[in-house]
């Protein structure tokens, strides 16, 4: 008899331990199960994202090349302007491939796009306004199905607090 006594304790202590694991879960598992073949999507698309912010956005401001100290002489933000923005971009590639990021940086970089669309309407009458908006769009989705990342972001947040 000693041993149904033990079984019931053994199977309370990991159900105990699984709803305490669980009551923090939720947020992050709320998404919904991906195929494989969107996992792999989703993943190739912000490998390119953050290659594309790292080497042909952030590095030319980075490393001060003359088409980017031109246009940011033109916003007439000069060169901390330049670098500012730049060190933004890289921040935000950086932080696409980091998973404790993955919800809140889309946020930020597509608010980046935005400026930077903003800037190309005002400022260069629409010349290259496009691109910005069409970074935005994988960026909006990326933000759309790691919806969960920011929910547990909040979630922990108000905790904290």
């Amino acid at each position: 008899m000693s041993n149904p006594a033990a079984a019931p304790v053994s199977s309370t202590a990991p159900a105990s331990s699984t709803a305490s694991a669980s009551s923090t879960a939720p947020a992050l598992s709320s998404a919904p199960a991906r195929s494989r073949a969107a996992r792999i999507a989703l993943r190739t698309v912000t490998v390119l994202l953050a290659l594309f912010f790292a080497f042909a956005s952030a590095l030319p401001k980075l490393i001060g090349h003359s088409s980017a100290v031109e246009s940011f002489d033109t916003i007439g933000w000069g060169a901390p302007g330049m670098y500012a923005i730049g060190a933004l971009e890289l921040a935000g590639a950086v932080g696409l491939l980091i998973p404790v990021l993955a919800g809140v940086t889309p946020i930020a970089l597509s608010a980046l796009m935005a400026g930077a669309f903003v800037t190309q309407l005002t400022v260069f009458d629409g010349e290259n306004a496009a691109t910005p908006l069409i970074l935005m769009v994988p960026l909006l989705v990326l933000a759309r199905v790691r919806r969960g990342h920011n929910r547990a972001w909040v979630a922990a947040l108000r905790r904290r607090t």
